[in-house]
């Protein structure tokens, strides 16, 4: 399980850079069905986009410590989380978005709770606690 976690929390933090890199040089052309948004949109599209990258070097941050730190973990799966809660608010407020972005929601309601189960993984395997026996191997 503690490999299993530095694995999902790398593969995380690289796609939220490469997704955040994505938006910043397309701007509205890297949102399904907002191709005519406007310029407005377009920059704050793009500003967004920066702070995913951002967000995506915390999670590589994370992966990279030995052992991975369940506290920010669990932190940076919260704020995932919370992207997913404002999707389903848009969803309430506006209805019906593009379909990718449903799968995008999807991703951010299913993915937070299995980074919460393995978040303490790598710290349990590494202080030696009877439960933690298994753990990564």
């Amino acid at each position: 399980m503690a490999r299993t976690l530095r694995v999902l929390t790398l593969l995380m933090g690289w796609s939220c850079v490469a997704i955040g890199l994505f938006h910043v040089a397309l701007g509205n052309a890297a949102i399904p069905g907002a191709g005519s948004a406007g310029a407005t949109v377009d920059s704050w599209g793009r500003f967004m986009g920066a702070s995913f990258v951002g967000y995506g070097l915390a999670w590589v941050w994370a992966a990279r410590q030995r052992p991975v730190p369940a506290r920010a973990v669990r932190w940076l799966a919260a704020v995932f989380l919370l992207g997913g809660v404002g999707r389903l608010l848009s969803l309430a407020v506006h209805g019906r978005p593009q379909w990718f972005q449903i799968a995008l929601a999807v991703i951010e309601l299913t993915l937070p709770p299995v980074f919460f189960w393995l978040a303490d993984a790598e710290e349990r395997a590494l202080s030696g606690r009877p439960e933690a026996a298994a753990v990564g191997r």
